[in-house]
């Protein structure tokens, strides 16, 4: 019986490859986040601020003459 190969164990996954999923992940979740809260932030500072009406009672009819 002849030896082909000397077995021996696989060297172990680095950590690059166990986690590169959850980097991708959490890169991913950060950026949507920061490109949704600039898109709003940013579209209110550059737009010019137009006077809300203020709030009042509604005025009363006045009485139609016969």
């Amino acid at each position: 019986m002849a030896v082909i190969g000397v077995l021996t164990k696989p060297t172990p996954p680095s950590w690059w490859a166990i986690n590169k999923h959850r980097v991708w992940g959490v890169l991913g979740l950060v950026l949507g986040f920061m490109l949704c809260t600039e898109v709003h932030s940013g579209a209110s500072e550059h737009q010019p601020q137009r006077p809300r009406p203020g709030h009042t009672a509604p005025a009363t009819p006045a009485p139609t003459p016969r």
